[in-house]
């Protein structure tokens, strides 16, 4: 994710590291965003099936993007992103994953709704937007690590519009944000979608949770559900099973609805 100013991402800035146990080679910048567990298990818990058609908003160098494609190689995936750089290892990411026919990362602005992702030419839009609100951030000296966590100009109004014109009729959409904006996340979601699914994320049992993925249908009048979510680690620190199998390339159910 990012929604950056131009930043130099030279190669010896770079480093290549794996994803899903080996199965996935990422290179990723040393300073900046650098991909962790969320990406990851909103990959694993997307409703992406053969011939879906997918939209990873904000997609950074990639991390969604692979993962899903790894679990679900049937997909055509395309990014937008609007760093330079990112996209930069975006592409070489999709090279080194021998996925250059299924991701294809364009540079474009989320709020700019290019008109080839306005034509509702979607099945699913992914986004891991950032988390933090200006006003309430400290900001981080690299701009890449900035525009990956604090809003700046772009407030979540505009990924949830943004990914409303890019989904077909019926079409999914599945985020992954902090638990404490999941009202500002609901606020323009429910004005636009329907069958909203909230699955909580909790760090250890008996902790509150700490992330969401919200998931949502365009075009349907479902009422909204709660589900039981997830613990991710053990009270010792290790991932909980389902999560160390999702982060191993495993497909992830997020709970029952309460």
């Amino acid at each position: 994710m990012s929604n950056s100013a131009r930043t130099d991402v030279s190669p010896a800035a770079v480093t290549e590291d794996s994803l899903l146990g080996g199965r996935v080679r990422f290179l990723q910048p040393v300073e900046g965003y650098r991909a962790a567990v969320d990406p990851v298990l909103l990959a694993a818990s997307a409703p992406a099936q053969d011939g879906d058609r997918v939209l990873d908003l904000g997609c950074g160098a990639g991390a969604i993007s692979l993962c899903l494609l790894a679990r679900v190689p049937g997909l055509t995936v395309t990014g937008i992103e609007q760093a330079p750089e990112m996209l930069d290892l975006a592409e070489r990411n999709a090279v080194l994953n021998g996925a250059t026919d299924r991701f294809k990362p364009h540079l474009g602005q989320v709020e700019a709704r290019p008109p080839q992702f306005e034509q509702g030419a979607f099945d699913l839009v992914l986004a891991n937007p950032p988390y933090l609100e200006t006003d309430r951030a400290d900001v981080p000296e690299s701009a890449l690590k900035a525009a990956a966590h604090v809003e700046g100009e772009v407030p979540l109004t505009e990924w949830i519009e943004a990914a409303f014109r890019a989904l077909c009729h019926k079409g999914k959409l599945a985020m992954v944000h902090r638990a404490d904006r999941l009202g500002d996340l609901l606020e323009p979601i429910q004005k636009r979608f329907g069958g909203i699914e909230v699955h909580p994320l909790y760090s250890k049992p008996g902790r509150d949770a700490k992330r969401v993925i919200v998931m949502a249908r365009k075009g349907v009048r479902t009422p909204l559900s709660l589900s039981s979510g997830l613990v991710l680690h053990n009270m010792d620190g290790s991932y909980s099973p389902p999560v160390a199998a999702a982060l191993d390339g495993a497909a992830l159910a997020l709970g029952e609805p309460l």
